[in-house]
């Protein structure tokens, strides 16, 4: 370091908060933009992190770091748009495909949809990964692509661009390495800092609850929502959440392609019940807080106009919506072990064996396989045959399946005939207040 002088001590912000202190704008202004140029050591931004997830924040301290790692870098501006523009984000599941079919359905009644995506880490499997399956299609835009492309189609599903909260991103990284991740004013800050500096004007939150998710338990899940909510409705953003359950996987498929797939079916007016519910349930907030009543979405994924302007999306970024979509080389079945009727499948157990299958990544830079993933051919409530197919694996690589496999061991459960099927899909709703 020169020998500039710096406002604060790094250790007396960390004391502060270790003692259960709060920190004041000044110090939380300071300590985010000096860990962001270096003038803060990752062991002292370590220290905070844990005091943080051991003694909380209150809201206004939790506002204002979001607005601090905001101010780290830039904010987009869709204020030049005919348009008005809402956003979806979701806290991450298993054969959580529903931003596909989602911003092209919001799009068709005139609200721009800018849906800044990542790629999947883990279990949970990321947008921009299943939509480079579709042939030609491509994730980096650039700020002028992007904005033309809502103007012209409506909706944009993209890689977010390095300069919105650098802070974040450095924060992100050290959050994973020192067992911070789970504090909900970091989780928090993290997802709604770059949110509000895509500059949306509405966001609509799908936090999800279960085994899938990241937030196992409901009532840490709902306070992860409100803490969100709150953010939003400082910061200017029209902003709800739904918690909506993730104990068993969206749908009948978790893995690149055969997502893809699946959303096609949706948009096409068919699809699971589920997916359509959740799709349908979360076009209804985005319209709404983008100021569109007396509409019903569900008539434009029946009709056909959702699937026009998914069509013109996928070829906007270079991919081709009528290409055959890739097949994973190898498939195996897995059996019902006894007749009855199935009343749990562990959505966690599915997300790991699709990500073992190919379908995810365990380090950034691993590459994925288009094909790979898991079929369901039941779900809770189904009625099943001893030896009938519970579900399918994909890999071009057979010497995952075994791996796969024992990720499976015990995630279904068959119970007697007339046992009760799962919950309800939508949990609780929290909005501003």
């Amino acid at each position: 370091m020169s020998g500039t002088t710096e406002p604060f001590d790094a250790v007396d912000v960390i004391r502060t908060k270790r003692d259960r202190g709060r920190l004041s704008d000044a110090q939380i202004d300071w300590v985010i933009d000096a860990y962001t140029r270096g003038a803060v050591a990752e062991e002292q931004m370590s220290a905070l992190n844990m005091a943080i997830l051991l003694n909380g924040m209150d809201r206004a301290e939790i506002s204002r770091w979001t607005a601090a790692m905001i101010a780290s870098g830039e904010r987009m501006d869709f204020s030049g748009l005919s348009r008005p523009t809402a956003d979806k984000h979701s806290t991450g599941g298993v054969g959580d495909k529903i931003t596909l079919p989602l911003a092209p359905l919001v799009a068709v009644y005139g609200v721009a949809v800018p849906q800044l995506s990542g790629r999947g880490l883990g279990h949970t499997g990321g947008t921009l990964d299943k939509l480079e399956s579709v042939p030609g299609w491509r994730a980096a835009l650039t700020n002028e692509e992007m904005l033309a492309q809502l103007e012209d189609v409506g909706a944009v599903i993209c890689q977010a661009g390095s300069g919105l909260a650098p802070a974040d991103r450095k924060l992100y990284a050290l959050r994973d390495v020192t067992g911070t991740v789970e504090a909900i004013p970091l989780i928090a800050s993290s997802i709604m800092s770059k949110k509000i500096a895509e500059g949306t004007g509405s966001l609509v939150l799908d936090v999800k609850v279960g085994s899938g998710a990241f937030m196992k338990d409901l009532e840490q899940a709902r306070e992860l929502a409100r803490t969100m909510v709150d953010l939003g409705t400082d910061a200017g953003v029209r902003t709800v959440a739904l918690l909506t359950d993730m104990s068993t996987p969206l749908g009948l498929t978790a893995g690149n392609a055969l997502e893809v797939r699946e959303s096609v079916e949706v948009l096409a007016g068919g699809g699971p019940a589920d997916v359509v519910e959740l799709t349908v349930a979360l076009a209804r907030e985005m319209l709404g807080a983008a100021g569109v009543t007396g509409v019903d979405p569900a008539e434009a994924l029946a009709d056909g106009r959702a699937m026009d302007v998914w069509r013109r999306m996928i070829a906007a970024q270079g991919g081709d919506p009528d290409a055959a979509l890739p097949v994973a080389a190898e498939t195996e079945t897995v059996l019902a072990p006894a007749d009855g009727v199935v009343v749990a499948l562990d959505a966690l157990a599915v997300g790991v064996a699709a990500w073992r299958l190919g379908a995810g990544r365990a380090r950034k830079e691993d590459p994925v396989q288009a094909g790979a993933g898991v079929v369901l051919h039941a779900k809770p409530g189904a009625l099943v045959r001893a030896g009938e197919p519970l579900m399918t694996l994909h890999t071009d690589t057979p010497e995952r399946f075994a791996r796969a496999q024992e990720a499976l061991d015990g995630a279904v459960v068959i119970a007697p005939d007339g046992s009760r099927p799962a919950g309800p899909l939508l949990i609780d709703r929290i909005a501003a207040g």
